[in-house]
């Protein structure tokens, strides 16, 4: 048998090659190296591996470019808008350092979970209010850019709602209070939001925001000496110690920090400046997270078969993020429909309902569940057989295709239960291309109080809307002519206009019969009447409909955006019976 080194020269040989023994090699090599010493080159056998070498500095600016673009689309909006505010160092860092969209998943995964306060529920809590405070920063506080991107949207991500606020939109006369100098002065618009209690912060939290340009744009300051308008006027907003000539106005430049001048309590103040400095590092620094251990966990549930339920999905969308949507999902079912089961003279009905999304890969990415009950009186059972129950559900979800499942069961004739699967297709709302949210419309709509924006059922940011739902999202809805017509829309990435910092659109809504396209009523609106330093608007009406004839119609509502020179348009169409 030939050796493994004879069949190497073998093979050498038929290829043409020239063969030298490794001992002769190994011999001229020291000769190699002197003669390269003796020309000034460095040695061949000392050569460093270009594999091992030290990059250069143009070079490692270059990888991370590179790195940098690798995270595109979906997943860069997630890290630069949705979590930036909540995402550790750590945590951003490793997932720049992720290679591929698959484990990007699993860490956006894993991220929410270690979040979750109930990691036994299918619902997440805490990603669920994340994005419903961003939904209400992008409707309250947009100020010539998105709401979530200002200051005061970020606090109110970070921690929610203050428990106070004291505002002062058009700014004016202002009596300062002692800590601040006394005296009378006239100041920019500003805020003061107070917290209680703040985890990891403190008690008694305030927090200023001055708009110094009164465009809308509030900014955080830990110098409230900043919201005085007359702080550079001479002889003007005096403290209280400069009217008595105690100090000179000059005085308060002097130093750093506050500029807030002298009174019975300056000096104290001063010398919390760098508390300040801590408050503001501890506010816009991301929360620590509290549940780094907990695992991702998702119920699964069998559906029991039996004669079907009929009930009616209705989905809605509306923009949070560039990268995240919340999607409304509206179940309703009749009452007749129902098992009722009267005890004491009450006749109760109730259904368990579970609802799951899940991506083309059949990945879970939503579920929720729920038992809504009707009751009523015995004695008034029959006349409520023919109204309708509706279970309402918002789910933040990425733009894309999914599939919809929703199971219901009646609890009181466990085998009657309804399935309804459909594909949704969540829109993308890109930055610069004028959209809207979902036209919804309903026959009830109202404010809620400040504690209950963006929380409960039917609630989108501020306003209550149950909306009607057809058999299907083709089909019309049905009224009756003593009902009132709401309709509610959002308009998303209204252009800005540089000088005056305002939109500058019109906003038209109309009804039109259907069967003769005559318009039945039309009403037109500017941009800046609904907000007019915001990019996004909301269109909220009710009007009666006793005055339109049983038959067809439709809402309409038109923008014609003269700043970024785009229209759009949506309608839905109705019934009056």
């Amino acid at each position: 048998m030939m050796s493994h080194r004879s069949t190497l020269l073998a093979a050498a040989a038929i290829c043409g090659l020239a063969v030298v023994p490794f001992s002769r090699v190994a011999a001229q090599q020291p000769a190699q190296d002197a003669a390269a010493q003796s020309a000034g080159q460095a040695p061949a056998s000392q050569e460093p591996d270009p594999l091992k070498r030290e990059r250069s500095d143009k070079e490692k600016i270059q990888a991370r470019k590179e790195l940098r673009t690798e995270i595109k689309g979906a997943y860069r909006t997630w890290l630069d808008q949705d979590v930036s505010y909540i995402i550790t160092d750590e945590e951003r860092k490793a997932f720049k350092s992720l290679s591929n969209d698959e484990e990007r998943e699993a860490f956006i995964e894993t991220f929410w979970q270690r979040r979750n306060p109930n990691p036994d529920s299918p619902e997440n809590e805490f990603r669920d209010e994340h994005y419903r405070r961003i939904a209400y920063a992008n409707e309250h506080y947009a100020a010539g850019k998105p709401g979530w991107k200002t200051d005061r949207g970020h606090i109110y991500i970070s921690f929610g709602a203050p428990d106070s606020i004291d505002s002062h939109p058009s700014g004016g006369s202002y009596q300062r209070p002692t800590d601040e100098g006394g005296g009378e002065t006239s100041t920019f618009p500003f805020e003061t939001w107070h917290y209680r209690y703040l985890e990891g912060i403190g008690d008694n939290i305030d927090i200023e925001f001055v708009d110094t340009c009164q465009c809308g744009d509030y900014h955080f300051t830990i110098d409230r000496s900043e919201k005085d308008a007359l702080l550079h006027v001479p002889n003007a907003g005096l403290t209280q110690w400069e009217q008595m000539g105690q100090a000179k106005k000059a005085d308060r430049f002097k130093g750093g920090g506050e500029s807030l001048g002298l009174g019975p309590q300056g000096n104290s103040q001063n010398s919390k400046e760098f508390d300040r400095i801590e408050l503001a590092a501890k506010l816009f620094a991301p929360p620590p997270v509290k549940f780094k251990d907990l695992e991702g966990f998702i119920s699964e549930h069998t559906i029991l078969t039996g004669p079907p339920l009929p009930f009616d999905v209705r989905t809605d969308y509306v923009k949070v993020t560039e990268s995240t949507v919340l999607v409304p999902v509206t179940v309703q079912v009749r009452n007749r429909d129902l098992t009722f089961v009267t005890k004491e003279g009450v006749s109760t009905a109730s259904i368990n309902i579970l609802g799951k999304v899940t991506t083309l890969t059949h990945k879970t990415v939503q579920t929720f569940e729920d038992t809504v009950s009707v009751q009523e009186p015995a004695e008034l059972l029959q006349k409520v057989l023919d109204q309708k129950k509706i279970y309402w559900q918002a789910l933040p979800l990425k733009p894309g295709l999914y599939r919809l499942d929703i199971a219901i069961k009646d609890v009181n004739n466990t085998d009657h239960v309804g399935v309804y699967g459909r594909g949704i297709n969540v829109p993308e709302y890109n930055d610069d291309k004028l959209s809207t949210s979902s036209l919804i419309l309903s026959d009830t709509m109202a404010p809620v109080d400040s504690h209950s924006v963006g929380t409960g059922s039917c609630v989108i940011g501020n306003t209550k809307i149950c909306p009607r739902v057809a058999a299907s999202q083709t089909q019309p809805v049905s009224y009756k002519r003593g009902q009132n017509l709401a309709f509610w829309m959002q308009i998303y990435n209204l252009g800005i206009d540089e000088q005056s910092k305002s939109n500058m659109a019109t906003v038209t809504y109309q009804i039109v019969d259907t069967a003769t396209n005559n318009v039945i009523f039309e009403k037109q609106i500017e941009s800046k009447d609904l907000g007019a330093h915001s990019d996004q608007l909301t269109v909220e009406k009710s009007l009666p409909i006793a005055g339109l004839s049983p038959g067809k119609y439709k809402v309409t509502i038109k923008v014609n955006d003269t700043v970024s020179k785009q229209e759009i348009a949506q309608s839905a169409p109705f019934d009056v019976e």
